[in-house]
């Protein structure tokens, strides 16, 4: 058995740090860059995308909305055109940065609440992913898995790669709880890594009720603005190493 660790990183901008992504980087396989609309500046991506290209750690394109204030975690209401305009025009940027630094963006994962509303309603899925497939038909949609977006996924003949989280509880329809409500997220280094193990043996994910929601999990997410994440990261890589999992690219 197998899995790929990854992390959202490249969200500071200018003088500005958000995370740890050197510590990271030695961690994770693959990373999720900002491009510079709900966090990151081209500054930052070229030096994370350098960073994680010397230390062979997958690229990833990680579009959200255009709303620093707010991180990408604030909804916002776009059509379909707009949503795929401002995805195909992240996603490109990522591309460039990328090829200026030797590298290559090989998946894309959306971001926050555009990741929230995606994973609960697949017309916005669609939009977004038809739009990085027109920019790449070759990248690999990182989606939620057990919602409309593996579906969607499907649907449109993409190569896609199933993720669960870390360090989120989950609801009864496999969406993430929400970070307002307690117990949303978890800072336990020893149960998240027992849970892991659990979810991946199980092959589905456990919700807060301990509900078991079967799906495919190619890569596991620890995210990199959390307190102490090159820890939790870290914590969960011995244990799935412990328990005879292998940890490496999808």
């Amino acid at each position: 058995m197998k899995v790929d660790l990854n992390s959202d990183m490249g969200e500071g901008f200018g003088p500005w740090t958000m995370g740890d992504d050197a510590g990271l980087l030695d961690v994770i396989t693959s990373a999720n860059i900002a491009c510079g609309f709900h966090a990151g500046d081209p500054d930052v991506m070229a030096r994370v995308m350098r960073q994680a290209q010397g230390k062979g750690v997958g690229i990833g394109a990680h579009p959200g909305f255009h709303d620093l204030q707010g991180f990408g975690r604030r909804r916002l209401r776009l059509s379909a055109e707009e949503l795929g305009n401002m995805v195909a025009y992240q996603l490109g940027a990522a591309q460039g940065v990328a090829r200026s630094q030797g590298a290559q963006v090989r998946h894309l994962k959306l971001h926050g609440a555009l990741a929230n509303m995606a994973s609960e309603d697949p017309e916005i899925a669609r939009a977004c992913y038809r739009a990085a497939l027109a920019v790449d038909p070759e990248i690999v949609l990182v989606v939620l898995a057990g919602t409309p977006m593996q579906q969607v996924a499907r649907d449109l003949g993409a190569a896609w790669a199933g993720e669960i989280f870390a360090d989120r509880a989950y609801n009864e329809d496999a969406t993430l709880v929400d970070r307002s409500q307690p117990g949303a997220v978890l800072h336990d280094a020893a149960q998240v890594g027992a849970r892991i193990e659990t979810m991946l043996r199980a092959g589905a994910i456990i919700t807060a009720s301990g509900k078991q929601i079967p799906c495919r999990i190619d890569t596991i997410c620890v995210h990199g603005d959390s307190p102490g994440a090159v820890a939790m990261a870290r914590a969960l890589r011995d244990h799935l190493g412990a328990a005879g999992i292998e940890v490496a690219r999808f």
